[in-house]
């Protein structure tokens, strides 16, 4: 029994060491050539690491079978990879961004929408995705307005210390899923912050199965019951690298909420429609997701035994 939680233990280490190296390198790389590097790296994983490679093809399956060949499958997966390693040397390499200057990196398409969610005075809820470099999205967002993430703590409290350190410097704030982290997220909206949250992944909170590329996922309830909650406007957006390697941030208009009186059609339909907004920007760009994810790895019937399990 001992043997397993040492192992663990080691692998988690080797981890945080390989964590640290990749750091050192790319930070000591210009730019271009950082990234240039990482986008073979990316194409090497894909040819190395047959699981994740095979996790990835089986969802863009999934998602674009009747629309692409086996063949742009094939190139979508390899780019998805490329793309994660491009994006994952700009996240590792944000105190040289802050340095050296990102503004002009990034274009800001579609501001007005968060700046009209804002101008009623209730604060704004961003929701999106792992989508692009989200870290520097968030850096890039935090620049012009004042922002807080809601996240959960790594597994291991090394990286953790890590990330939530970069992103104290890169000024923004991280609220912890809990009843204390509530309160702050209740007291940011009154202050008139931006919120963001990622509901793209299947994570054990509070959530609802709706429709994502043609498949029911378990999708994050939180925005929609704050929403619900405060009157706060909800607001999709999103980052995505262009082939020059500058980046786009992209807002789109505030989702309306549906509100016909029946609280539990109202909120599966609600989170349909966050599901949908955050989908829209993966269709439009798809190798910027992580397809690796186990998006549709819980399942309704399963979901309804664990409960039942707990009760």
């Amino acid at each position: 029994m001992a043997a397993k939680p040492l192992r663990k233990r080691i692998k988690n280490w080797l981890i945080f060491q390989l964590v640290r190296s990749l750091i050192k390198l790319v930070r000591v790389l210009p730019r271009r050539a950082a990234i240039k590097s990482f986008d073979r790296l990316g194409a090497l994983a894909f040819l190395l690491i047959r699981k994740e490679r095979e996790k990835t093809l089986r969802h863009l399956r999934l998602a674009f079978s009747a629309q692409q060949s086996e063949a742009a499958i094939y190139n979508l997966a390899k780019n998805t990879f490329r793309a994660l390693g491009r994006n994952a040397a700009e996240a590792l390499r944000l105190p040289q961004l802050r340095r050296d200057g990102f503004q002009q990196l990034i274009h800001f398409v579609g501001r007005e929408h968060l700046d009209k969610a804002l101008g009623r005075g209730r604060g704004a809820l961003c929701i999106t995705g792992h989508i692009g470099c989200w870290e520097l999205m968030a850096m890039f967002i935090a620049s012009h307005y004042p922002l807080a993430v809601v996240g959960a703590a790594i597994y291991d409290p090394r990286l953790d210390e890590l990330l939530v350190r970069e992103r104290e410097q890169a000024g923004y704030r991280t609220f912890s899923r809990t009843a204390s982290g509530t309160r702050q997220i209740l007291r940011w909206f009154r202050e008139g912050g931006v919120l963001g949250i990622l509901i793209d992944q299947d994570t054990r909170v509070d959530g609802e199965f709706v429709d994502f590329f043609g498949q029911l996922a378990y999708t994050p309830a939180g925005p929609v019951v704050l929403a619900e909650r405060t009157g706060v406007p909800i607001v999709p957006l999103a980052m995505r690298m262009n082939d020059d390697f500058t980046h786009t941030v992209e807002v789109r208009p505030e989702i309306t909420l549906q509100k016909t009186g029946n609280a539990r059609a109202d909120r599966i339909a609600n989170v349909a429609k966050c599901s949908k907004a955050v989908e829209a920007f993966i269709r439009a760009h798809p190798t910027q997701w992580v397809w690796m994810h186990e998006r549709w790895k819980t399942k309704p019937q399963t979901l309804a035994e664990k409960q039942l399990a707990t009760e």
